[in-house]
């Protein structure tokens, strides 16, 4: 039985370019007027402050340390200081490198990272590869980050054998790929053998349309309890749980590599705005950081990017308590292009002051609200409307979270200018409308775990 031929994943018929943008600056919109957070795809449409950390990961990082070693960074900013804007900005540029990305939001009751069963199992669910499509959502899933790199592998073979000129050519490209996933990725260094087997034998169960034995291994590699009498034939004799999360979780690094992608980014969010946990899971955390850094500096975790964003008080209640853990996050600056070796990326530091980063990123929407409603507006009229609702929400506001306020109301400001017609906005009514939209950021509950702008 055969598995399907590849085909252009995602793509939709009659959609052309020009519409595809159209629609995902309508989604942009979507996502900064009604919640204020950033627009989980395509965030670089909107990205303003951080580029010279992103510059650093791109030459220093992805370009280069990332090829052959690993690294561990530490995301410093408040809640709605920017830390998943950032973490997304990060994903996107990891995808145009060729890694796999797994972004897990971090919580105590759902996924804490002292349990590093749920870690692993966050990770493997949430593993995905850049989009083929940006209206359709990526195939997330560590089974089909496999499927995806077998589905490349043949389409490689059938392409170099000549598949319309030879009519045995399928069956000659799936014995190649075949051999590849048994001699190549079968023989790679990975810590778990069954791990290594569950990979290899999910490959080549989908290259063959075994569909009964590939459910059974993705559903192994995803954390769910497997009988083991139904997996020992593909020679996985492990059962993952939480004395082995953390092995599991670097076996993902090592075999993605195996599999021909360029390397693994693990972006963790730490969403609990109450860290006043317990002295057990805090000390666990801290362990578990300690070991991931010095993993970095081996072999163990290739080619692999471990990101983990967290509130301040993280660096000032949490890390003290832990010497070894506080002496290898300690630097005497935040990571830099003079400092690009640093550990601490601190979003409270940001290249530009904050009036100028609120207008930049209201000339950005403005661009992208332009192209969404296909509705011609004053550019100049309206940056200096973007000028003044930033000047007005940093003064009423003395937290990060001017951020959110201010894309919220200058997404509504912009609709308003679109029906009723242009006008200069006076500081006036830049305060009325502060003054409201205030009142729609704090209906959004801290315990709710939301994303940051």
């Amino acid at each position: 039985m055969s598995s399907p031929m590849p085909t252009a994943a995602g793509v939709r018929p009659g959609v052309d370019e020009a519409t595809t943008r159209r629609l995902v600056a309508r989604h942009i919109l979507q996502r900064l007027g009604e919640g204020g957070q950033p627009p989980e795809y395509d965030v670089s449409r909107i990205n303003v402050g951080n580029e010279s950390y992103l510059k650093v990961l791109d030459y220093e990082y992805f370009q280069t340390l990332l090829r052959i070693g690993a690294s561990f960074k530490l995301v410093q900013g408040y809640f709605g200081g920017g830390k998943t804007h950032f973490l997304y900005c990060v994903r996107e540029l990891a995808w145009k490198h060729g890694f796999c990305v797994a972004v897990v939001e971090l919580s105590p009751a759902e996924c804490p990272y002292d349990d590093s069963f749920k870690v692993y199992r966050a990770v493997a669910s949430r593993l995905s590869l850049r989009p083929t499509n940006p209206l359709v959502p990526p195939e997330t899933g560590i089974g089909d980050v496999v499927r995806s790199r077998v589905e490349s592998e043949l389409a490689g073979a059938l392409e170099s054998l000549g598949a319309a000129a030879d009519p045995e050519a399928e069956s000659r490209a799936r014995a190649e790929v075949a051999g590849w996933l048994e001699h190549t990725v079968g023989r790679a260094p990975c810590e778990s053998h069954s791990f290594r087997q569950a990979i290899v034998g999910l490959g080549l169960a989908w290259l063959r349309g075994d569909t009964l034995t590939e459910r059974r291994l993705e559903a192994w590699l995803s954390g769910e309890q497997v009988p083991p009498g139904e997996l020992r034939d593909a020679g996985v004799y492990e059962q993952l749980g939480k004395a082995n999360g953390f092995t599991m979780l670097r076996c993902i690094s090592q075999m993605a590599v195996a599999l021909g992608l360029a390397g693994t980014a693990l972006l963790f969010d730490e969403v609990d705005r109450n860290l006043s946990v317990s002295a057990k899971r805090s000390h666990a955390i801290g362990d578990n950081l300690r070991q991931v850094i010095d993993l970095c500096g081996r072999h163990q975790l290739p080619n692999t990017l471990f990101v983990y964003a967290v509130p301040p008080e993280f660096l000032r209640n949490v890390v003290p308590d832990y010497p070894a853990l506080q002496q290898r996050l300690k630097s005497p600056m935040p990571m830099s292009v003079r400092s690009p070796q640093a550990v601490l990326i601190d979003l409270e530091k940001l290249d530009i002051d904050a009036v100028d980063l609120l207008d930049r990123i209201g000339q950005k929407v403005l661009d992208v609200f332009v192209e969404a409603r296909e509705c011609p507006m004053d550019v100049p009229l309206q940056h200096r409307n973007a000028r003044q609702l930033a000047q007005v929400c940093v003064d009423a506001m003395f937290e990060v979270n001017h951020r959110r306020l201010f894309v919220k109301t200058w997404v509504d400001f912009l609709h308003g200018q679109m029906i009723d017609g242009e006008s200069a906005l006076t500081e006036a009514d830049a305060r009325r409308l502060v003054a409201g939209g205030q009142e729609a950021v704090k209906a959004v509950s801290p315990a709710d775990g939301f994303d940051d702008f």
